[in-house]
């Protein structure tokens, strides 16, 4: 490891917002001042919430149009970027895909790099990193910068210099003969810094790990799956849809051990509700893909989770797809909104777009289910979720057979399934408006043959057992993706907006009355609240990163990272040719070669005055 530093006094700001949280303990007053302070883009999801919305608006939607390049950067990474930048006061803070190098750059000096991170890893990590070579961003809190590398170390680097304060492995080996990989953002919550794992396609059990900011010492960790004390489940105080889950309920519905290996991985994006003391996120896939090998519902894979920051108790808990049969991971973001009025009553909702194609809508605080609706129409897998509390499949989905692989069975190639294994949506956030009070989602219109096979554990190779062919979904005239706005009381799609292939960034809401994403071609585009086009520009390469927004000197600025790559872009990331490699993402985004090349930038905008 090197840290290149300069004798540079960074000017931090450090707004202090103090609140009492429901356990009576005292919030890390500087993290959340620096969140509350829109100037900022201090956590790398915009807010606890997760509404990734901003209060900024000198940009809007009648000066849009005018926006041009500010300053450039490049990582000098060639592999897809996801996530983006902080913003922290005078000083930006920008991450790359492996080997996960961190600058800190000097807002004040026209980007000049204070200081910059090279971690040295174990290049055998590469391999084993499922979908790219990605990193989705660093995390501040306490003055540190904390960033979760390749090979699953955490690592607390000093804001203003960038010399480690401490690190700590998370999972069991860090030279990828476990099949263990870190690709998500952490999160500061309170004292404790949140980390996941992945590696579900290597039979990684998953797990969400609390460590102490000050010095890296575990707080706890609460296993996707396995006995309750390992769970961190109360058998009679966590809930699934109101009722007790019952002792056991990790393990008792897996065949034998299987749970050991059970995948359930945890690399997605977290969520904090400082009043309830909440901390929520979603579970990844079973392994294997084969759904023939591990009869029964496979709990607690797939599954949405709510735990107490303090303890990781688990206070409710909501299985999406029971038993799954598609690889419909259930990792994606957990949007918080107040006041969302359903029936009349206005609710604090937790909303959650699947990759199986429907979108959800739960009473935060208990869990119960009040909107469950596919979010693209192409969606046939399932006809409906039964909402009907009295059923005894309430809360579960209605499986068409003809879509299922289980029913099909091993060696059998079920064809036109969709969405496909990336799903209507996949890690790349959505964006909530207080003031519209809708969602604006990147979506995927993708379907799939999927066939799967018998496939044995071996600690360090793949244990997927599944062969996949991606397409567009019929009748789309080619489109791979939709940018849409949606209603999460009604369940409802406001509009729709097609692109050529799937929007795999996260997109951006603002106060200005408009909303950024970008597109795998490159292009940053901008739109308003119906829709309409206000601008695009093409950036060097495919956008897989996040939209931010900040203010400096007076400024407000737009910035997003370039850089194709993620599962759809695998193919042009890792120089895979043959259409069912990539997971099968390859064929079906063979033409993404004929409009951009790898790269890695970060672009910044504003508009001249």
């Amino acid at each position: 490891m090197r840290v290149h530093s300069n004798l540079i006094a960074i000017a931090l700001a450090t707004t202090a917002m103090s609140f009492t949280l429901a356990g009576g303990a005292l919030a890390n007053d500087d993290l959340q001042g620096l969140i509350s302070d829109s100037k900022n883009w201090a956590i790398q999801t915009g807010d606890y919430a997760n509404t990734r919305y901003s209060k900024l608006n000198k940009i809007t939607k009648d000066n849009v149009k005018n926006l041009q390049v500010a300053w450039t950067f490049s990582t000098g990474v060639l592999r897809g970027h996801e996530g983006g930048p902080l913003i922290v006061g005078d000083v930006m803070y920008v991450h790359t895909p492996f080997p996960n190098t961190v600058y800190a750059l000097d807002l004040n000096n026209d980007g000049k790099i204070l200081w910059k991170y090279e971690p040295k890893q174990d290049a055998n990590v590469i391999p084993i990193m499922c979908c790219d070579t990605v990193n989705r961003g660093v995390a501040y809190g306490d003055g540190k910068v904390f960033l979760y590398q390749a090979d699953t170390t955490l690592v607390a680097l000093d804001g203003k210099t960038g010399k480690v304060e401490w690190s700590v492995k998370n999972a069991e080996a860090t030279d990828g003969s476990k099949g263990e990989s870190g690709t998500s953002a952490p999160m500061v919550v309170k004292d404790k810094v949140i980390v996941g794992i992945s590696g579900g396609e290597f039979g990684v059990r998953g797990s969400l790990t609390a460590y102490n900011i000050k010095d890296g010492k575990q707080a706890w960790r609460a296993w996707s799956m396995g006995s309750d004390k390992e769970t961190l489940i109360d058998p009679e105080k966590t809930t699934h849809l109101g009722k007790p889950v019952g002792a056991d309920s990790g393990t008792n519905t897996w065949e034998g051990d299987q749970w050991k290996t059970g995948g359930g991985t945890t690399w997605g994006w977290y969520s904090y509700d400082p009043k309830l003391n909440l901390i929520y996120y979603g579970t990844g896939n079973p392994s294997t893909w084969n759904p023939s090998q591990r009869p029964g519902d496979n709990k607690w894979s797939m599954t949405i989770m709510a735990r107490d920051a303090d303890t990781g108790m688990a206070k409710w808990l909501y299985q999406m797809t029971p038993h799954d049969e598609w690889d419909y991971d259930g990792i994606n973001e957990m949007i918080l909104a107040d006041g969302i009025e359903i029936d009349g009553k206005a609710r604090d909702v937790l909303v959650h777009f699947d990759r199986n194609g429907f979108a959800y809508t739960m009473d935060r605080a208990n869990g119960e289910l009040l909107v469950a609706k596919k979010y693209d129409p192409a969606v046939n897998w399932a006809t409906e979720v039964d909402m009907k509390k009295d059923s005894k499949t309430y809360g579960r989905p209605q499986v068409v057979d003809k879509y299922s692989t289980q029913k099909q069975g091993e060696d059998v190639n079920t064809t036109g399934i969709c969405p496909a294994a990336l799903g209507t949506k996949d890690q790349q956030p959505a964006a909530y408006s207080p003031k519209t009070k809708l969602f604006y989602v990147p979506t995927n219109h993708v379907c799939m043959d999927y066939e799967p096979y018998k496939v044995s554990y071996t600690a360090g190779q793949p244990y997927v057992g599944a062969t996949l062919s991606m397409y567009p979904a019929p009748n789309s005239h080619g489109g791979m993706g939709n940018f849409i706005a949606w209603d999460a009381a009604k369940g409802e799609i406001v509009w729709s907006k097609p692109e050529q292939f799937s929007v795999w960034s996260g997109a951006l809401a603002t106060d200005g009355d408009v909303v950024f994403y970008g597109t795998l071609e490159g292009y940053l585009k901008a739109v308003d609240k119906d829709g309409k086009e206000l601008y695009k520009f093409k950036t060097p390469s495919g956008i897989i990163g996040n939209v931010t927004t900040y203010e400096h000197n007076g400024k407000q600025y737009v910035a997003v990272l370039s850089g194709v790559g993620g599962w759809a872009g695998i193919g042009l990331a890792a120089g895979l040719t043959k259409p069912n490699e990539g997971l099968g993402a390859v064929g079906g985004y063979a033409a993404l070669s004929d409009y951009t090349a790898l790269g890695g930038q970060l672009t910044v905008f504003t508009v001249p005055e």
